[in-house]
């Protein structure tokens, strides 16, 4: 080899050492959002793992909940030597997929040894579709330890996924590790077995059943026919705790279905960040806080997705009624600005909804009725959002403002039934929807 030859080969070799090193350091600095990480078991990537290889596309969100407090009676134990298997509802198709687990309100670590993604084989059923069962990785690893406070998320594995379809998201933990962090109302049956049978795609040893969301709080898709992540962020009436279980009645899901159906833009996969009882302004008890706050668990629950480009904002109504004496509008609004330039500091537009009316409720009175309109009249003079849907005047009884119409009304005057919660998402206006301009708030 010559001299000069040679001096090439050297500075070829010192420059991919730079890029590999360059390399290494962006990951490290780009998983570290301060959120304890999950760490893998050795030796655990043998046969059946399927990790799928990097390939074209754009992650975005098919399915998500927000992780709410510890489960009643799963503090000592937790779900040690049971199968997990929970029903979640995709809004957007992918070519692969992943999937989040959290530990968030679990007070010691949460041990993992397998888990697995699969089509359901059908509606109402934990059985699955054979031929699309994965087993999930984490690093490469089959087993996973989660600690207290954290979360974990997948490998892509090459899964086809459809829109509007039921998928099986199912894990095993062999040790004791509580309490539980779920999603009291999911408005959607899941199921648990003995033993670890993440891989059986009958549900025959399914035989119990819950009407929580455990561990699971969200599942993304890799996508070439998205535009992107639209975020629905509320309280019960978001969550939609009086929607018929099963049916994916909530307004979410009934927008995700505009959306597929518009035949034009935007493309959205839709997430559902509803929490029941959830305020903008005051937390649940507890440490790390149940029932977080709207404008605390912003930044987890919708920064946190991938892609978002819009936000739907339908919160404040809680922070009316659980408050002891009587909500400030200031405070309210201005906790609701504050997650709108949050919002805009990522590129993200927000459209916010009025707060619907809710006389007959056994929390109504007059002094909370003047709130609730003081807040509506600054949100629908654009001096909070970017853009408004107006769910007070769409569900609000025309002959009796400060009620829900009863065709709407689910019959405890505050939440709608399936009707009204269709209604809400025919209200949205599409074109608003579009990320865009952001108001000058």
């Amino acid at each position: 080899m010559t001299r000069r030859h040679h001096g090439y080969a050297l500075l070829g070799a010192v420059v991919a050492l730079i890029v590999a090193l360059s390399a290494t350091l962006y990951a490290v600095v780009a998983a570290d959002d301060g959120t304890p990480t999950a760490t893998t078991v050795p030796g655990g990537g043998p046969h059946g793992a399927s990790a799928a290889p990097v390939s074209a596309g754009t992650w975005v969100g098919s399915w998500a909940a927000a992780p709410v407090g510890g489960e009643p009676g799963t503090g000592r134990t937790g779900l040690a030597g049971r199968s997990v298997r929970n029903v979640v509802h995709t809004s957007m198709s992918g070519t692969r997929a992943r999937v989040t687990l959290s530990n968030l309100y679990g007070q010691s670590a949460l041990t993992l040894t397998h888990a697995s993604v699969a089509l359901a084989a059908g509606r109402g059923t934990a059985a699955a579709d054979a031929a699309t069962m994965r087993r999930l990785t984490f690093g490469g690893a089959v087993s996973v330890v989660i600690p207290a406070g954290g979360q974990a998320v997948s490998d892509a594995v090459a899964l086809r996924v459809p829109r509007g379809a039921d998928l099986l998201v199912t894990t095993y933990s062999p040790t004791a590790s509580g309490p539980v962090t779920y999603h009291p109302r999911a408005r959607q049956i899941s199921y648990t077995a003995a033993g670890d049978r993440t891989e059986d795609a009958g549900g025959g040893a399914y035989t119990g059943q819950t009407p929580y969301w455990r561990y699971v709080t969200a599942l993304d898709v890799l996508s070439d026919d998205s535009d992107g992540t639209l975020v629905a962020f509320g309280d019960s009436l978001t969550d939609g705790v009086t929607s018929t279980t099963g049916a994916n009645r909530r307004w979410p899901d009934v927008l995700a279905g505009r959306l597929r159906g518009s035949g034009g833009v935007p493309r959205y996969g839709v997430v559902n960040e509803g929490i029941s009882g959830n305020q903008v302004l005051a937390d649940g008890l507890g440490r790390p806080a149940e029932n977080e706050r709207g404008v605390g668990r912003f930044s987890r629950d919708v920064l946190g997705r991938p892609d978002v480009r819009v936000v739907v904002v339908d919160l404040g109504i809680n922070d009316i009624l659980r408050n002891p004496g009587l909500a400030d509008a200031d405070a309210v609004t201005g906790g609701l600005r504050a997650l709108v330039r949050s919002a805009h500091a990522h590129g993200i537009r927000v459209v916010g909804a009025t707060l619907m009316p809710f006389r007959g409720h056994r929390g109504w009175t007059p002094a909370r009725e003047r709130v609730r309109q003081e807040i509506n009249e600054r949100i629908r003079s654009g001096r909070v959002y970017d853009a408004v849907t107006d769910f007070d005047k769409a569900l609000r009884d025309p002959y009796a403002p400060d009620r829900l119409r009863p065709y709407y009304d689910s019959g405890d005057h505050l939440h709608p039934n399936n009707q009204g919660f269709t209604k809400m998402a025919t209200t949205l206006n599409l074109p608003d929807l579009t990320a865009g301009s952001s108001a000058a708030l």
